[in-house]
């Protein structure tokens, strides 16, 4: 396995700048970043959750002047983009705000870190875009499409600029205080701790499901890996598994008497079915997934049954400064 430097203390006592650090995976990363001794930056476009923990700036990336300023206050070692509109829609509503607040936002960020020296960029970007070889592969909505500009536009920084950005392709990431509840996981296991059938599509769809944990993991060692310059990188667990068989691991996991509602919802158009490439990701930093799919679940489904009271699931959608410390 590859030595990288965040295996010899790489984060500590370096300056980090994490956008959308109230969103899921940000929370994660943030709370890895302070373990290994970090001086974490953390940005939001609304409000700050809470003081003392972070370093917390309000601003929008999005905005011309926003993230030069931002970059150029704080001087950062190590940027990991993870803001942006994460809505899969395939409506045509979603491409303006696709367009802005992932492909604007990161080319902002790009120029930003460019003017810097020896700052490292990593991107959050998905599977759901197509590969930079499918040249005639159409993405699969308007929030892929931005992803795929977003690669494009990182390439280029980095070939043209020499800008030490690393892509990472995320699978379908899960796990504790993911409160989004258009995802199918917290949607489910939320519905069926309160004794309802979630409504569902047919379920026929396999994705590649990876835990956050390992997520996390591997976003730093992309960061720390001076292998991953100018190269995309998949954190998946290299197995494909269809909702229909994650819903069921749910219901027997929680040992659920619910019977979830296949077939309400219609499949969504344009669905990709790409097997990640790991052992890409293995030579380059590595890292391998660690937590089987089975053993997230179980892991996810007692975060969730042990926070919160079933009736007060729905009002708990923004954690508190100590829950924020505390997630697994």
């Amino acid at each position: 396995m590859r030595t990288t430097d965040s295996d010899t203390g790489f984060f500590n006592r370096r300056t980090v700048l994490v956008t959308g650090a109230r969103g899921f995976i940000g929370r994660h990363v943030c709370n890895e970043l302070l373990r290994q001794g970090a001086i974490v930056h953390a940005l939001s476009r609304t409000e700050q959750p809470c003081d003392g923990v972070l370093n917390w700036h309000l601003a929008d990336c999005s905005h011309p002047t926003a993230a030069v300023d931002l970059v150029s206050q704080i001087q950062p070692d190590v940027v990991f983009h993870l803001a942006g509109y994460v809505n899969g829609g395939r409506d045509a509503q979603h491409v303006m705000p696709s367009l802005q607040a992932n492909c604007l936002a990161t080319v902002n960020l790009l120029l930003a870190v460019t003017k810097l020296q020896n700052c490292r960029l990593v991107l959050a970007n998905s599977l759901e875009e197509p590969d930079t070889s499918e040249v005639e592969t159409a993405p699969c909505s308007p929030y892929a499409a931005s992803k795929f500009a977003s690669t494009i536009y990182a390439r280029m920084f980095h070939a043209l600029y020499g800008t030490h950005v690393a892509i990472t392709r995320i699978a379908m990431g899960y796990g504790p205080g993911q409160w989004d509840l258009k995802k199918l996981i917290p949607y489910v296991i939320l519905s069926l701790l309160q004794r309802k059938a979630p409504d569902l599509s047919s379920g026929k769809r396999r994705c590649d499901w990876v835990y956050i944990k390992d997520v996390v993991h591997g976003m730093l060692l992309a960061a720390s890996s001076p292998c991953c310059a100018g190269k995309t990188i998949d954190l998946a667990s290299g197995t494909l598994t269809s909702l229909r068989t994650v819903v069921l691991h749910i219901v027997d996991l929680l040992g659920s008497t619910v019977t979830p509602n296949f077939g309400a919802l219609p499949d969504r158009q344009l669905e990709r079915l790409r097997p990640a490439d790991i052992e890409t990701t293995k030579t380059l930093t590595g890292w391998e997934p660690s937590t089987s799919l089975r053993a997230g679940l179980a892991a996810t489904i007692e975060w969730y049954r042990s926070q919160f009271e079933e009736e007060t699931y729905e009002r708990k959608g923004v954690l508190s400064c100590d829950q924020y410390q505390h997630l697994h």
